[in-house]
């Protein structure tokens, strides 16, 4: 008789601890890797009538598009330099490793190709710019 009683009954219950180890795992997992799936390029789009940006002390770098195409850079409200792609994003990365505080802003000409401001604001998230801005002439209402 002892013996019928030092016998467990078996339990019915699942452990749900390991699955939930492995469903943290792969949350963590997917939050690492989501950002990295984005192939866009962040832009916040100008509204209508906006407001200019204050300005801090540290003056802009200025990527400026002539309608021929041509890339002029500007350092901290200097003259405008003609350079190459490379040199474009050479000097940038250069210029944000000595002070990563500074805005980088594009200024593209108005009959220039949709496509070569993007491919200048994508090559600058790949020399780690963190924010691109884009120069508008203020909105004149008729």
């Amino acid at each position: 008789m002892s013996r019928l009683l030092g016998r467990r009954k078996p339990m019915a219950e699942i452990n749900v601890v390991p699955y939930i180890d492995v469903t943290l795992v792969l949350l963590i997992i997917f939050m690492v890797t989501a950002p990295l799936l984005q192939t866009g390029v962040e832009v916040d789009l100008p509204k209508a009538q906006a407001k200019t940006v204050a300005q801090d002390n540290t003056p802009p770098t200025v990527v400026s598009i002539d309608k021929d195409g041509q890339y002029f850079l500007s350092i901290g409200g200097g003259q405008d330099e003609l350079v190459t792609a490379e040199e474009l994003l050479i000097r940038v990365a250069a210029v944000l490793r000595y002070k990563s505080e500074t805005n980088v802003l594009i200024r593209g000409d108005e009959s220039v190709a949709y496509g070569r401001v993007v491919n200048v604001m994508a090559a600058l998230k790949k020399a780690n710019v963190p924010n691109v801005g884009l120069m508008t002439s203020p909105y004149k209402a008729y």
